[in-house]
């Protein structure tokens, strides 16, 4: 069993995980059609009878969806996704939340991280203790460099290996998003857990997303899942902002070689078929490395270096789809 912080526990007593607080039946009984409607369906019309068929089809399965509600104070959410794990999903999401804020510093920025199985942004944001919960038993982010956090990896030890099922999931998503005394946001990125699951379609369907930030690097099997990824999004109507083409291209430290060990210009391909905007490229350094892992991401550890500029130059690119999508 998972071991839940004090502060988490508190919160389980007054809300408990249960079907009623966010699950939705994926086919109402309301949405089950009469026998008439059924050989409605079953045969196609043709003129003003199958619009007015369609019409009553969609107005059926909007019934049967969660109504989307915004996050209190938050004004524009931000995901950040990737069909496959292993990309440098979460490290590009630190370092946009960060170069968010560092292109513009009157912008409030949060960070919520959905990878409910395997939290990362305790580590790369070097944040460690519990929520503490307001006098309306709301937890309080965790903050660092000034983002407000919010991640599963505050809630449970360190070590220990989240195994539930998806009600279980969705229901903890739904604390992390409603139970948080998030105050006002500018921008909360989301860092998505990898693929095209429950918890991507619960948070979709249930709060209003002004873009998706698709994350891949230039081989062709990262690039199948993160079209899948960019798929996923379009169906629920979310907005797909743009890729990242991350780990682009490696320069030797010593000699400045450039080697392109993942393929090159893969995403960009993919974002010229998919239609949709190439947001920048990341580079594969060390540096990247050595300071999501000591807890020092690299837009605030590095600031002038041309990785960190790198990670700017992708969250000004963000903001200028953002416009082009008016939520």
């Amino acid at each position: 069993m998972v071991k839940l912080h004090d502060s988490y526990k508190k919160l389980l007593q007054i809300y408990k995980f249960s079907s009623n607080i966010i699950g939705t039946p994926l086919l109402p009984s309301r949405f089950v059609p009469s026998h008439q409607n059924r050989h409605e369906i079953r045969f196609k019309t043709s003129g003003p009878g199958e619009r007015t068929l369609q019409e009553r089809q969609r107005q059926h399965m909007a019934r049967g969806l969660p109504k989307q509600k915004p996050i209190a104070g938050v004004k524009e959410v931000i995901v950040v996704a990737s069909g496959k794990g292993g990309v440098g999903k979460s490290t590009t999401a630190v370092n946009l939340a960060l170069g968010l804020m560092a292109n513009d510093q009157s912008k409030s920025v949060g960070l919520l991280d959905a990878d409910v199985y395997g939290p990362s942004v305790p580590k790369l944001m070097n944040l460690k203790g519990n929520p503490e919960l307001t006098d309306n038993n709301l937890m309080r982010p965790l903050v660092n460099f000034g983002i407000s956090c919010m991640s599963m990896g505050f809630l449970v030890e360190e070590v220990a290996p989240i195994v539930w099922r998806g009600l279980m999931v969705m229901s903890a998503i739904e604390k992390l998003i409603r139970q948080v005394d998030w105050g006002n946001l500018d921008y909360l990125v989301i860092d998505m857990p990898p693929g095209t699951g429950d918890v991507q379609l619960s948070i979709t369907q249930n709060i209003p997303i002004a873009g998706a930030v698709i994350v891949s690097t230039p081989q062709d099997i990262a690039l199948l899942d993160a079209r899948r990824g960019a798929e996923m999004f379009r169906k629920v109507n979310v907005p797909v902002l743009g890729l990242v083409q991350n780990m682009s291209v490696f320069q030797c430290p010593k000699c400045n070689h450039q080697t392109h060990i993942f393929g090159s210009d893969g995403a960009k391909e993919l974002a010229h078929t998919l239609g949709v905007e190439m947001l920048g490229d990341i580079p594969l350094h060390l540096n990247i490395r050595e300071t999501s892992d000591k807890g020092q991401p690299v837009v605030v550890s590095s600031p002038n270096s041309p990785e960190a500029e790198a990670y700017r130059r992708v969250a000004a690119a963000v903001v200028r789809q953002l416009a082009k999508h008016p939520s």
